[in-house]
């Protein structure tokens, strides 16, 4: 896998469109001059996540006693399950977050799972075992895939005003077919590495 096709891997998953809805429903009790800093706060504790698991992922692996196959056979059931609720949203609206809390929103659910849901920690886990000499990469493509999150994410009030509802629900729905798509590839690839040592 290649970087840039990597970072678009990450940032399909991170769902910054379809989180752009359920953000502003967040933040709606907190102080319009809080909002910017919540959100900015709550990026950065996401980043920060995902470049732990991206680190340390060889190390949890082990502690685990995980292989890859396992990980990219989990992981693409994570993704396709993401992908269906992208493109089949459950009824009460409460996304992948379920219901927004009373109050400023600290780490759950913005952070986590908003950011850096189970699904980037799984991809993250499934590149840095697949090939660990390119951390440095994978790197790169975290922090490239955040960039583009946070800047839709940050421009969400204005995103939501000039698309509209109706947009970037279909938006949302095109970026959830193709993690479908991923995720099945991810599926296959991790039943064949398996089928392959197995014989």
């Amino acid at each position: 896998m290649t970087t840039l096709s990597a970072a678009i891997l990450l940032f399909l998953i991170m769902d910054p469109l379809g989180n752009i809805p359920i953000f502003l429903t967040l933040l709606k009790n907190v102080a319009p001059k809080r909002r910017r800093a919540v959100m900015v706060r709550e990026l950065l504790i996401a980043l920060a996540v995902l470049l732990v698991f991206l680190m340390g992922g060889q190390l949890i692996l082990k502690l685990l006693q995980l292989k890859e196959e396992s990980i990219g056979i989990a992981g693409g059931i994570v993704l396709f399950l993401i992908g269906i609720r992208m493109v089949f949203p459950p009824a009460d609206g409460g996304g992948i977050f379920g219901k927004a809390g009373e109050g400023e929103p600290f780490i759950v659910p913005m952070a986590i799972p908003g950011v850096a849901g189970p699904s980037a920690m799984a991809a993250l886990l499934l590149l840095t075992n697949s090939e660990p000499g390119r951390t440095a990469d994978w790197a790169i493509a975290l922090v490239c895939a955040w960039l583009a999150t946070a800047v839709i994410l940050l421009s969400s009030t204005y995103l939501f005003r000039w698309l509209g509802e109706s947009v970037l629900t279909a938006l949302e729905r095109v970026m959830g077919m193709l993690l479908i798509a991923l995720s099945v590839q991810m599926f296959l690839g991790g039943v064949a590495a398996y089928l392959h040592l197995a014989i």
